[in-house]
């Protein structure tokens, strides 16, 4: 996880609106920053934020290299089989590093075949000077984030990891420019022309949720060819974790308890074991008092022998820290605050408490496997099928820029097996009947996926939500209460009628009222507000669905 900046076609070098831009997202990269300008081209200035992972020594962007000497990238992001391309197609690496490996694509097969090469979660601009060519790219579910302003009228346009690195320039762009999230699995090309102003050529869709690799998977077909469709699922879930294991920094894992996170946890820990990782794994779980998400996570963890912390919060801390948490999502949406408050503080927690860097979590699994009490109401198997396409397709408005943001504003690097393109191609193209939620429970092709494994007990694989139904409730509760509370304390007796989605509870007015002293006029952040299916609720809390009230 770090961040990259941007910016093409603007005169007067590097002003202090510039330079106050790119500073917003050092959060993103502590450890090492850079801003390169090349006489070759001078009105296109790169700036990285570093946080070092992989090749601490020879990693800092931006990237050149001295075989491809006119060729500059910046990237946020992992390359998953950098090794794999390198054995496949025998790559002069020059570095450690995993993404030298876009540059080696781009040269040897164009910038279209070169991202979907790439095994990997990324978010990347690279500089051909000698084609007087920018492009553009990030990766199929949008895990690593990506913003670009474009001014036409102007010939300008800049991209960064996020939106606060921005929101200057637009402020002093045309009337007619943009600024928005680069959508996931898109390739942009862009010309420079004389004189250093840009010109959008063309874009181009590589990716749709379900998609199969267009790379040498990192699971062969012959090696599960003969497995059932529950063998298969466990097995590459397993590689997908496996494969994320690739990092210089400690790691550790997010523990809810829950069916999600326990298993990602469970699947760490035995991979830790077999590649010997000089250290234990640590376990992080959070809730207010004795929360019911606090006692899952502590079963799971001394079950695994984890080195477990557990993180208490208050009503204090939801006041101290709830519009802090709205300036670092850049968005509005109610579902996408609640659930950050906690995932903030406990990453917060982690950064000033252990030297565990990176983290795994279970994000992705209720939009890939229908995880959502919701899904019990899917009138059929294609509706439930489509509804899990939608959420992947916009997970990285929601869930996804959730878990980056809350982890990434204290410097942490976030990991999502269950987005592994692998994974997610097999699990999307098994028989609908089998995704669905049976006889009540959720994910039930996910548990019995791994019933005899031995990596679970059954009495955690088989719990779910309704076991600490009336616990959740009650601690949602008071999180709801206290938020009440802050908004009769702060939100104004009048706000001004904003443009695009309608806020129309005080908590929503709250938030975007608070959205806008940071991004005013920016509502095309949020699209519409993250709400359940196929069921008449005004809330998107699942607690106001009628399996859930019912308990």
């Amino acid at each position: 996880m770090c961040g990259i900046w941007a910016t093409f076609g603007t005169e007067g070098g590097l002003s202090a609106t510039c330079l106050k831009c790119f500073s917003a997202i050092v959060h993103r990269g502590p450890d090492a920053w850079r801003i390169e300008q090349d006489a070759r081209e001078p009105l296109a200035t790169l700036g990285f934020q570093r946080l070092a992972i992989v090749d601490g020594l020879h990693g800092m962007q931006p990237m050149r290299l001295h075989r491809y000497p006119r060729i500059t990238l910046i990237c946020n992001g992992e390359i998953y089989n950098y090794k794999r391309l390198q054995d496949q197609y025998n790559f002069p690496y020059e570095t450690n590093c995993d993404v030298e490996a876009i540059i080696h694509c781009y040269e040897n097969f164009g910038i279209s075949d070169a991202v979907k090469k790439l095994d990997g979660v990324f978010a990347f601009c690279l500089v051909d000077g000698e084609k007087r060519k920018i492009f553009i790219s990030r990766d199929p579910y949008g895990v690593r984030p990506l913003f670009k302003l474009q001014d036409d009228e102007n010939g300008f346009m800049a991209i960064c990891s996020e939106a606060k690195g921005l929101i200057g320039l637009k402020q002093k762009a045309s009337e007619t420019s943009t600024l928005g999230q680069f959508p996931p699995g898109h390739l942009e090309e862009w010309d420079m022309l004389e004189g250093g102003k840009v010109k959008l050529n063309k874009t181009e869709q590589y990716f749709t949720p379900g998609t199969a690799p267009r790379f040498l998977p990192f699971v062969s077909e012959e090696e599960i060819s003969e497995l059932s469709v529950y063998e298969k699922t466990a097995y590459l879930l397993e590689a997908a974790c496996k494969k994320r294991l690739m990092s210089d920094r400690r790691i550790g894992c997010l523990l809810s308890g829950g069916l999600d996170s326990s298993l990602i946890t469970a699947l760490v820990v035995k991979l830790a074991k077999i590649h010997k990782l000089p250290y234990k794994i640590q376990t992080f779980a959070i809730g207010m008092g004795d929360s019911p998400d606090l006692i899952a996570a502590r079963t799971v963890a001394e079950y695994l022998g984890t080195e477990h912390h557990e993180v208490k919060f208050d009503e204090n801390d939801v006041k101290q820290e709830l519009d802090n948490v709205i300036y670092h999502l850049e968005s509005y949406d109610i579902t996408t605050i609640r659930a950050s408050l906690p995932m903030y503080l406990l990453a917060k927690y982690i950064k000033e408490n252990t030297d565990t860097t990176v983290v795994f979590s279970g994000e992705g699994a209720d939009e890939v496997a229908q995880g959502y009490i919701y899904f019990r109401d899917a009138p059929d198997t294609k509706a439930a099928h489509d509804e899990s396409i939608r959420l992947l397709s916009d997970i990285y408005l929601y869930d996804g820029l959730r878990a980056d943001r809350t982890t990434s504003a204290f410097s942490l690097e976030l990991r999502v097996p269950f987005l592994d393109i692998q994974f997610t191609n097999h699990y999307l193209n098994i028989e609908p009947s089998l995704r669905q939620p049976q006889n009540g429970v959720e994910k039930h092709l996910l548990r019995n996926s791994f019933a005899k494994s031995g990596l679970l007990p059954d009495t955690i694989l088989f719990r779910h939500k309704e076991a600490f139904s009336d616990g959740v409730a009650s601690v949602k509760k008071s999180l709801f209460t206290t938020i009440d509370e802050i908004i009769r304390e702060r939100l104004p007796n009048e706000i001004p009628c904003y443009p695009g989605v309608q806020p129309n509870t005080p908590e929503s007015k709250y938030y975007r009222y608070i959205f806008e002293k940071s991004f005013s006029g920016q509502h095309n952040f949020t699209p519409y507000y993250w709400m359940p299916k196929w069921v008449q609720v005004s809330d998107p809390s699942a607690r106001f669905i009628k399996h859930y009230a019912a308990l």
